[in-house]
């Protein structure tokens, strides 16, 4: 009897012990996993679901099956001129094969530090093997040569591509062939080429972030600032002759104005005259009507010169007739 007792209490023990491993196991939605049996790899696993492993013997190990970011660590590269930048690029990547992953890395954690390591070498190759521009620039867009529209009113387009006349440094008029985007291709190129054994599939590289030396920055600005100024002289200049010209137009217009506003005067007042005297010749040769005139001048000029008379002695005198005239 206590054989069979000890013997139902190992039953139970064992069955205890293999629900407690738990011969099951879920696989949730965004995971994939290896199954290891005593070091060696028996299964993978990329589908979610329950699944179900020996107890005691196979080892399951996660790994995420999503896609996942790596930041690397801005680091200082030199350039094709030996001009040191800092150059920070992030990356995505995913697990494309848990089986060589396991094999090569087994871990997350070293898989970053391994990504970090090929990642930075490309970075620091690419960067070396090209002019600052390329790193720095993304397109020509800076040298293109384009006119604006007028916005001052003035009826015309004004070309601004006044930057040419100025006497910048050759470096910053000269084309990039790549680019910051096609050198961020290139370091993406050249890192896929390495993580296959790895399991690893990198997505995509971006470079974040591009900023100068401690060393470099004072001569960049100073660069900056020249250039900018030059730029602006050249901006300077150019609207101290539009002023000079249009004030210069105005001139002529003014003058312009004036003389045909004196010509059409002049011709008013010799057509004004002719008039004038057409009329008093009419007067002065119309019968009636020249009495008439006479006779309204003689009574204007009453009206201005009595007055002034104390006394006047006359029996016949041609200025007075329209006085004592009775016809």
């Amino acid at each position: 009897m206590k054989k069979f007792l000890t013997t139902i209490i190992v039953i139970v023990i064992i069955f205890i012990g293999i629900v407690v491993a738990g011969p099951l196991f879920v696989i949730n939605e965004g995971e994939q996993a290896v199954i290891v049996q005593l070091g060696r790899i028996t299964s993978v696993i990329t589908d979610a679901g329950l699944k179900v492993k020996i107890p005691f013997i196979d080892e399951v190990v996660r790994y995420p099956k999503k896609i996942m970011a790596w930041d690397g660590e801005a680091r200082i590269v030199p350039t094709a001129e030996r001009q040191f930048i800092f150059v920070d690029v992030v990356a995505r990547w995913r697990i494309s094969d848990p089986k060589k992953f396991y094999e090569s890395i087994n871990t997350v954690d070293a898989a970053y530090s391994k990504l970090a390591e090929i990642i930075d070498s490309e970075v620091r190759t690419v960067v070396a093997e090209n002019p600052l521009r390329e790193s720095v620039r993304n397109s020509n867009i800076i040298m293109d040569r384009a006119s604006t529209s007028d916005t001052f009113g003035l009826g015309e387009n004004i070309d601004v591509e006044i930057i040419s006349t100025t006497n910048q440094s050759a470096s910053s008029h000269e084309p990039i062939s790549r680019g910051r985007r096609q050198l961020a291709e290139e370091i993406l190129a050249r890192s896929r080429r390495m993580v296959p054994e790895y399991g690893i599939e990198l997505i995509d590289i971006v470079t974040r972030q591009i900023s100068y030396s401690a060393e470099l920055t004072p001569s960049v600005y100073a660069r900056m600032i020249r250039e900018r100024n030059q730029i602006a002289q050249a901006f300077r200049s150019e609207g101290e002759g539009r002023k000079a010209e249009w004030l210069g137009r105005m001139d002529n217009d003014r003058r312009s104005i004036l003389s045909a506003a004196y010509t059409q005067a002049q011709t008013i007042m010799g057509n004004a005259d002719a008039q004038a005297a057409g009329i008093y010749a009419s007067a002065y040769s119309g019968g009636d009507r020249s009495n008439f005139y006479s006779f309204w001048r003689a009574i204007e000029s009453y009206r201005q010169t009595m007055p002034k008379f104390n006394k006047t002695l006359t029996t016949d005198m041609e200025y007075f007739r329209y006085l004592y005239n009775t016809r």
